[in-house]
């Protein structure tokens, strides 16, 4: 899986669970909650739905790691290359 692929399952995962959120402007490097009216729940949301729709685990102390869309990639490819 590519980094732009894994950008994009992260968009769809905030689209479902913002879907008032435009995404479609999002800045790689910018802080998601800078960007987006992301709550700390919103946040948990995605990591769930991370967990649930893909079976990737993110640890709390890695959650940081969430921060853009970039960082998201960076941290994420990974994970979905290894299953």
């Amino acid at each position: 899986m590519t980094e732009d692929q894994v950008k994009q399952i992260v968009i769809e995962i905030i689209n479902e669970i913002a879907p008032d959120e435009d995404t479609k402007g999002l800045k790689d490097e910018l802080a998601l909650r800078e960007q987006m009216d992301l709550d700390s729940m919103d946040f948990l949301d995605i990591v769930m739905e991370l967990r649930k729709q893909h079976g990737i685990e993110v640890p709390e102390a890695d959650y940081p790691e969430l921060a853009s869309l970039k960082s998201c990639a960076d941290y994420l490819t990974p994970k979905f290359n290894a299953k």
